[in-house]
Order: C-alpha cells, then structure tokens, then sequence
C-alpha cells in the first residue's frame, strides 16, 4: 500500500505509540484485522468481535511477521511496537480515513435499498473499460468492511467503486467520512432495514447522509422512476443527474428486447448520443444497472464504445442471480440476500422460462412491523406471475405460503380460511384436485430436503432466494450435487 508509517498511523488515530524511534518510522505493507492475512510488516488491529477477540492473536501476528498491532490493552513490556487506543474500530475507521485522505484517486459511491452489489459490478465493468479500478469485494460494505476494502487501494489503481452499506442512522455518514467519494450513486429508496429505519423517508434520509461528505465539484447520480429520489435536492446543492426508463431522463432506455435467460438487448441513450447493448445477466433491473453505470462512465468522460464493452462484459456472481447448469436442473443462484423488491424482480427473472419454474423462497429480515404483510405479498406475487412450484422455507415465510395460498383461492373462486397462527386451509370449489402453482411450506432446509425428491422434476428452472442469515447456499449445494 502507499506510504504509511507507524508514527503517522498513530496521529491519525489518536493513539499512543509504544516502541523504538526506529520502528514508528518504517510503514507497513498492509492493514489487517484477519491474523490469517498478516504478511510481512502488516499492521494488525486487534478487534473484539462476537465470537474472536483479536487480541489473543497479537503475539502469534509478531511472529508471523507483522510490523506493529494496535490495541485496546496496554500489553506491557512486548518486545515489538504497538498502538494504544480506546476503540479498535474506530482506530480502523480513522486510519482508513486518513490513508484515503492521502490518495489522488477518483470514488465512485454506491448505495440503495436493491441492487447494490450489482450495481457496483455493473459499474466496475464499465469502468474498467478505461481505468484501473478497485471494487468492493464480497459484502464488505460495513464500517468494518468498507475500511479494509479502502486499504487495498494501491497507487496503480484509477477509481474506487465502494458498495455502502447500512442500517441505521448515521452510519452513512460514517460511511461516507471515511471513503469520500467523487460520485454518488443511489439505485433506489425501498423497505431493506425498515426495522431501524421506520419509513422510506427513514431510509432516504439515512441514505443520502452520503452528500455530507462528497466532493462538492463531483455527482450524483439518482434512479429518476424512484418517486423518493424524483426530485429530491441534496442540501449540498449538487444537481442530482438522473437515469429510468422515463424517456425524459437524461439516461434512458429505448427498444429493450427481453430475452430471457438468455438477457436483454437495450438501447441507451446518454444527453449527446446513443448506442445498442446486450446485458447477459437476465432480469429487468439489470437495464437500470446498466443506466446507472453509463451515467457513471459518462461523468468520467468515457465513449460509448468503452462503455459498451463494459456492460456486455459483465458476468454474475455466485449468489447474484448465477445461473448453474446440472445434468438434473438450472438453478437460479440468487441467496445472497433479499427483500421485497428484489424477491419480486427475481420471480420476474424466473417467469420468463419456458421449463417448470421452482421457487425455493426464504425468510427476508429487518423488514419491521410490516414483515408478515410484506412476505404475505410476495407468496401473493409468486402465484399471480404463474410460478409452478413455490417453496417457502422459515418461521416468517409461512406468512409468504398463506399469501400465496390465498391468491390461488381468489383465483379460483374458492374459499379459504386462515387461524390464529397463520395456518391456511381451503376449499375447492372448481377445478377440483388441479393447482396453478403447488405450494408448499416447511420449518426448516431440513424439512425440505427429507421431501425434495418428491417436489422438484428433471430439468426444472430452480430460483433459489433468502435473506444471507438464511444461508442458503447449503440448498444450492444440495442442488448441485443432487
């Protein structure tokens, strides 16, 4: 990483050096928080997590290599240098913050309720058509992961993109103090983090915290079909640049060929031209991906072919909507995470196949007092797009199998009945022993796995999607191998 010694580290945390002259004034290679990852003169901070406190690894760091640690306990007459600080995390948040600080790079910064990971790789794609570009990787978006992605910045690297994630008040601008960035992108303001965030004007103000700390000659980039971001004015004053659908933003779509899993032909049209691309990955989102990212990439002063290559260079993720091919099934990698915009634009996605489509659907959390009704819409959603088979799996999706049962009954012209518990039960009164889309419920992964073989047919288009905490992936494993 580019020049940082221990006696600058120290001032910039606030903390108290403890060690020989000779020390405080090398640098160190790297910044760590996984003693795993500790290389020769990295500087490891000690953070007490939930399970791990990182201090008991601080000797063992020293003989991997390390140059110095930075603690929270005065450790006494050790034979290598070290920090002493009150909080470690905010240790962390400083450092990064003032390595930042020091760096002459460009900062595109990327928030919203849905897709901003795959915002962020959209972007990355573009960009990287040009620059020399450093992404955030994995979910590294936190006031933890957001400093460590900042201390992989290199001299070689152009632009920063920086998925910012969050939960709460203030966090943002936390976020956004320690990454300032040049571009501000917001994808959209929806109902993620509803618990903490009361409201969508909760979760537009805590978003938009971002402005406190932009650079005030740089953009912003708004979703202009988000009624919370139409209009909207930061109080920095920056004019908010916008892109839709809406053939009156500046960045609009025309001409968009959906062609299933096989993606979309889009045309876009930027203030001064336009241009054809195929987005490979399917899904009606990912042409607002693609709009965010060419208002990205025209705001660096890119062409269009560059930003053409960008968006058809793009390849998904595992658990961002991957599509894996098995002798048995395609399936639908989509567990990372979910809420209920992105539960309903994935069903989109797996409406468009021609096999039998499977959704294997899990609890969506942080969703506040509207989480029952919430997952009760999505099962509701599921049988009036023609989904065939419906699996929900997890204490608050049973309240997405009632909903889902009750949208068949009102299909059919039947009646149903639903307890106290949430149980559901109904009454055929037409098309007796026939369903439009079969729908079961189950406790656990568990549970379904004892059943799977009787559910799911040879060559079934399998979606697969849960909130992380979910962890379904195990289903993806099973399904792989099954």
């Amino acid at each position: 990483m580019k020049y940082m010694t221990l006696r600058e580290i120290t001032a910039a945390c606030g903390g108290t050096y403890f060690g020989d002259a000779e020390n405080a004034a090398k640098e160190v290679s790297s910044v760590v928080i996984d003693s795993r990852k500790v290389e020769k003169d990295s500087l490891f901070i000690a953070i007490r997590g939930a399970r791990v406190d990182g201090h008991t690894f601080i000797p063992q760091t020293m003989k991997d290599g390390a140059l110095a640690a930075v603690s929270e306990e005065n450790l006494g007459d050790v034979p290598y240098p070290y920090i002493l600080v009150d909080s470690c995390e905010q240790a962390l948040k400083d450092i990064a913050e003032h390595y930042r600080r020091s760096l002459d790079i460009k900062v595109v910064g990327i928030s919203g309720s849905v897709g901003k990971t795959s915002t962020k790789e959209m972007i990355a794609s573009v960009l990287s058509q040009k620059y020399n570009v450093l992404k955030t990787a994995g979910n590294f978006n936190n006031e933890i992961g957001l400093p460590l992605t900042i201390f992989n910045i290199r001299e070689e690297h152009e632009i920063a993109v920086l998925e910012m994630g969050i939960s709460h008040f203030g966090e943002m601008a936390r976020l956004a103090k320690i990454a300032r960035p040049d571009i501000c992108v917001i994808t959209n303001i929806g109902y993620a983090h509803m618990e903490n965030l009361k409201s969508r004007d909760g979760i537009l103000k805590a978003k938009t915290e971002m402005f406190a700390y932009m650079n005030p000659d740089g953009y912003v980039i708004f979703n202009g079909d988000d009624d919370k971001l139409a209009g909207y004015v930061p109080e920095n004053k920056v004019p908010p640049t916008y892109f839709g659908l809406n053939e009156s933003r500046p960045f609009h779509a025309l001409h968009i060929e959906d062609r299933g899993m096989r993606g979309t032909m889009v045309t876009f049209v930027t203030p001064d031209s336009s241009f054809t691309a195929h987005i490979s990955v399917p899904g009606g989102h990912m042409v607002y991906n693609a709009l965010a990212a060419t208002a990205v990439g025209y705001a660096l002063g890119m062409t269009d072919a560059q930003i053409k290559a960008g968006i058809e260079a793009l390849v998904p993720l595992a658990g961002r909507g991957r599509l894996i091919e098995t002798d048995k099934f395609a399936i639908i990698d989509d567990c990372y995470n979910a809420n209920p915009a992105s539960m309903k634009s994935s069903l989109d996605v797996l409406a468009k196949a021609e096999e039998r489509k499977v959704a294997i659907l899990g609890d969506m959390f942080e969703l506040g007092e509207n989480e029952i009704n919430l997952h009760h819409e999505i099962g509701a959603y599921a049988v009036e797009i023609g989904i065939d088979v419906l699996v929900c799996i997890g204490a608050l999706s049973r309240h997405m199998a009632a909903g889902a049962e009750k949208a068949l009954a009102k299909a059919r012209g039947n009646d149903i009945k639903t307890d106290e518990n949430g149980t559901t039960t109904r009454e055929d009164k037409t098309m007796a022993g026939k369903t439009e889309t079969d729908i079961f419920y189950f406790e656990s992964k568990a549970d379904f796995f004892a059943r799977l073989g009787q559910i799911l047919n040879k060559k079934d288009m399998i979606l697969v999607k849960a909130s992380h905490g979910m962890e379904f992936t195990e289903i993806i494993d099973v399904l792989e191998n099954y």
